[in-house]
């Protein structure tokens, strides 16, 4: 019996049986990077893990599709990390090494700022934009309103702000 006649549809490839798919090979694939990190760079992982802690935590905790806080964060995050493992592989990339730079009050306070600066980021953008485009159009309607109020001066209708009264 094909699947018209039985009632049910096969889906294609772009049906909606595709995308917990695609996420489930997607996060199997972070999954394998990650123990790849931890395995054959433990130093570095160390170092990141700690670093990148609320990242990690926003990326549980963000309840939205596609995450926008949680990728805000961890891409401030990501940008304070540089340095640190920079100085990680220039010290020999050893665990003393990624030990002391994890503890460093400094290189993790950068570094968790960074996280609160992409959240904060993340929290008043829209906000800010928001405001911009109200003040935009009141700005624009001030002057439609000006305009009409010249128009309606220029041809006698009265007053701007009020409809134009009928003939009798």
């Amino acid at each position: 019996m094909s699947a018209a006649r039985s009632g049910t549809s096969s889906r294609g490839a772009s049906g909606p049986g595709t995308a917990p798919a695609k996420s489930n090979a997607l996060m199997w694939i972070q999954g394998l990077l990650c123990g790849g990190l931890v395995a054959m760079l433990p130093p570095t992982a160390l170092l990141l893990g700690v670093l990148l802690g609320p990242a990690l935590l926003g990326l549980f905790l963000d309840p939205q599709p596609g995450k926008p806080v949680a990728r805000s964060v961890l891409l401030c995050t990501l940008a304070a990390c540089v340095k640190p493992v920079r100085l990680l592989w220039a010290a020999g990339h050893s665990m003393a090494a990624s030990m002391a730079l994890a503890t460093d009050a400094d290189i993790i306070g950068t570094a968790w700022a960074a996280a609160a600066a992409g959240w904060l980021l993340a929290e008043l953008t829209p906000v800010a934009v928001r405001v911009v485009l109200e003040a935009m159009s009141l700005r624009q309607a001030a002057r439609l309103r000006a305009v009409r109020a010249a128009l309606a001066e220029e041809w006698g209708l009265g007053g701007g702000d009020q409809p134009p009264t009928p003939p009798s």
